[in-house]
């Protein structure tokens, strides 16, 4: 008799999710919390690196602009790489690059070595965080796909407050060289998640098309297992599916979804990166009103977890394309508000919007872009994808720094116009992925 042939998404939707699942969100969101503490660090650790080095905010930003080169190297780099080597090893690689670098950054004896620990952090980090979404995707089935990836990217709300809390910690005891404590409030997390990282299988889709279909099926078999989900009988089977160059990704059908995925990914970095590079350093030192200090910034940070569950409901009840389109034009509407308004309340008000809308647009960016891509060029697209995010964020504390030494205000106009132009680049993708199953 035959063997039935059955399709590792097949598999996906008898195993159903469960506590397997739940084992991989913890893992995986620990490592993006830690991520996300070290890009953020760059405004909060501005000030004490300035002070230590007898150097101005500016000068001391640079330790932000060489993450940022890190970051747009490692996540274009590690993505291709992942897609050859597979997820699990790259993985595992980037977390320790980053968890070692990361925590050593806090014990630079100078400006110079700083700067060089901050960019390996970066490399990593940047090669950490795309793989992170690829892989995560391809252990969901597709119904379910979407609301798991964006409580994925809700973990970066957890990094922001902890590591405003860790600044504000440190200012109010009066910490010297704060910079420091920061480094290692950010490191750590990281170094726990290296070990936890070998907990987490290889992807069945990886597996598979590297021609290892037995071992793909004893992943799958044993997601079911843990889930008390349905161990579906047969052989797996793979559609035909050539290698494909990294070109690939912007020829024929893939072109124009990927120019316009990725300019989104760069127009949102910009305004995103240009808002928590300066806005740290601009509340703390000025404020409007009440609205001032590390404890409106926590407060900030707490209104993005809402903005990941409407983002969450949204991909999974209207579609990941307009979910996407929505919250980029809330966005804009609230940097708009920010720049024109002069009352504290008012002002609170659209800040809080902002810092709502512009993570639930980081939240519907993750789960539609995986989604876009076959998977021999899942990664590497994933990967561009955060280089061109990297790439925006390189422009935050260096040309953007020109238009707030201008006014912030204008700034701030300027990042709603670009996010508003996102809105309309994202118009351009042709596909709508909810509910399909990964190519």
């Amino acid at each position: 008799m035959a063997t039935r042939a059955i399709t590792v998404d097949e598999a996906l939707e008898a195993a159903g999710t469960g506590s397997f699942q739940r084992k991989l969100f913890l893992i995986f969101g620990l490592v993006w919390a830690a991520d996300a503490m070290q890009v953020l660090a760059i405004g909060f650790t501005a000030p004490s690196i300035a002070k230590s080095f007898g150097l101005t905010v500016p000068q001391a930003l640079q330790t932000g602009t060489v993450f940022f080169v890190g970051m747009l190297i490692g996540a274009a780099f590690f993505g291709r790489l992942a897609d050859r080597i597979g997820r699990r090893n790259l993985l595992i690689i980037t977390v320790l690059i980053d968890a070692v670098f990361g925590l050593a950054s806090a014990f630079a004896p100078s400006f110079g070595v700083l700067l060089g620990l901050r960019f390996m952090t970066g490399l990593a980090v940047g090669g950490t965080l795309p793989v992170d979404y690829a892989m995560m995707a391809e252990f969901l089935p597709a119904k379910r796909r979407g609301r798991w990836l964006v409580a994925l990217e809700g973990f970066w709300a957890v990094g922001t407050l902890v590591v405003a809390l860790a600044a504000w910690w440190a200012a109010n005891n009066g910490v010297e060289e704060a910079w420091r404590f920061i480094f290692i409030v950010t490191g750590v997390p990281a170094l726990i998640g290296f070990g936890l990282r070998f907990l987490v299988p290889e992807s069945p889709y990886y597996l598979l098309r590297a021609g290892s279909p037995q071992e793909a099926k004893a992943v799958l078999d044993r997601i079911a297992k843990d889930n008390g989900g349905t161990v579906l009988a047969g052989a797996l089977t793979l559609p035909r599916e050539k290698r494909e160059p990294i070109s690939a990704l912007f020829t024929g059908g893939m072109g124009r979804r990927s120019v316009a995925i990725f300019a989104a990914w760069l127009l949102v970095s910009i305004a995103y990166y240009g808002v928590f590079t300066w806005l740290p350093g601009k509340l703390v030192s000025e404020g409007h009103g009440f609205v001032r200090g590390y404890g409106f910034l926590v407060l900030l940070a707490l209104a993005q977890i809402p903005g990941y569950a409407l983002a969450a409901f949204g991909v999974e009840r209207y579609g990941r394309k307009p979910t996407l389109i929505a919250f980029l034009l809330l966005s804009a509407a609230g940097c708009f508000l920010y720049a024109v308004l002069s009352d504290p309340g008012m002002i609170a008000g659209a800040m809080l919007l902002m810092s709502f809308a512009l993570l639930g647009t980081w939240g519907a960016l993750y789960a539609f872009t995986p989604e876009l891509y076959p998977t021999s060029l899942r990664a590497s697209g994933m990967g561009i994808a955060g280089a061109m995010a990297r790439l925006g964020g390189l422009f935050a504390p260096t040309l953007v720094g020109i238009v707030v030494g201008i006014s912030f205000n204008v700034a701030l106009g300027v990042f709603a116009a670009l996010l508003v132009i996102a809105a309309l680049a994202t118009t351009m993708i042709d596909v709508e992925t909810k509910e399909k199953p990964l190519a």
